[in-house]
């Protein structure tokens, strides 16, 4: 499995709504796709996200399911919106792709 993990600095001026209206395409997006996602504000009680304060996180089965993903075209604008309202464009987020499998556990 692939675990796609996105966190986002919005822009200041964007309100909470807003942000979540940028958000919430991930949804049906990844309902189409037949992947798992959560995605939301920070809630961690040691707060050091150093701005990155929204996220999410996608499962996928392997990595080229990742790539399908990354090619489709509605996800490319979905992307295309985090970025225009991301603080500083593609400068406020942060991709990290974890590649985990049952014989190699978390640690």
């Amino acid at each position: 499995m692939i675990r796609h993990i996105v966190l986002i600095r919005f822009r200041p001026d964007l309100s909470e709504d807003r942000i979540a209206g940028l958000l919430a395409p991930l949804g049906p997006l990844s309902r189409r796709l037949g992947i798992t996602a959560h995605w939301g504000r920070s809630e961690s009680p040691e707060q050091i996200e150093r701005g990155y304060l929204h996220g999410f996180v996608a499962d996928f089965p392997t990595w080229e399911a990742l790539a399908a993903y990354q090619d489709d075209a509605e996800h490319k604008a979905f992307g295309g919106g985090l970025v225009a309202h991301a603080a500083g464009g593609i400068d406020g987020i942060l991709v990290f792709d974890l590649a985990t499998s049952p014989d190699r556990p978390a640690t």
